[in-house]
């Protein structure tokens, strides 16, 4: 898997579609971080999928 940098412009302009509130980028893991809705949203060759249902829990 590669792991294409994530452009912080388009990290300006995300939101988490669930909540609507602010994601932390996560470069390690790649993935987008929702605290609100405690969801992580991955990202896949440097671009994020912002799809509820392909978003890892972080409840538990």
């Amino acid at each position: 898997m590669t792991s294409a940098p994530l452009d912080p412009r388009l990290l300006s302009l995300l939101v988490c579609p669930v909540t609507k509130g602010p994601l932390i980028y996560d470069r390690e893991a790649q993935e987008l971080i929702s605290e609100r809705a405690a969801l992580a949203f991955p990202i896949r060759d440097g671009i994020p999928v912002m799809l509820p249902e392909e978003a890892r829990s972080l409840a538990g």
